[in-house]
């Protein structure tokens, strides 16, 4: 049950400006996990370990990504 002070809005099935996990994934893609091979299934998981912690530590690019205009922080 969703209380009378919420009010649902449906998003898009894809809207990577509303989702800012899109724009992550993206970045990550373009940066560290494009056209790769890998030799298993270890591999995949140690570069995306690696692609993930070098996100993180970009504390600039993280705040990029996740600031919205609507966003009103007290």
């Amino acid at each position: 049950m969703i209380p009378e002070s919420i009010t649902l809005i449906p998003l898009p099935p894809y809207s990577p400006e509303l989702n800012a996990i899109e724009q992550v994934w993206e970045w990550l893609r373009n940066h560290h996990l494009a056209n790769q091979c890998y030799d298993n299934y270890q591999q995949i998981v140690d570069k995306a370990c690696l692609a993930w912690n070098a996100f993180s530590k970009n504390t600039k690019l993280v705040k990029s990504i996740m600031w919205r205009d609507w966003i009103i922080l007290p």
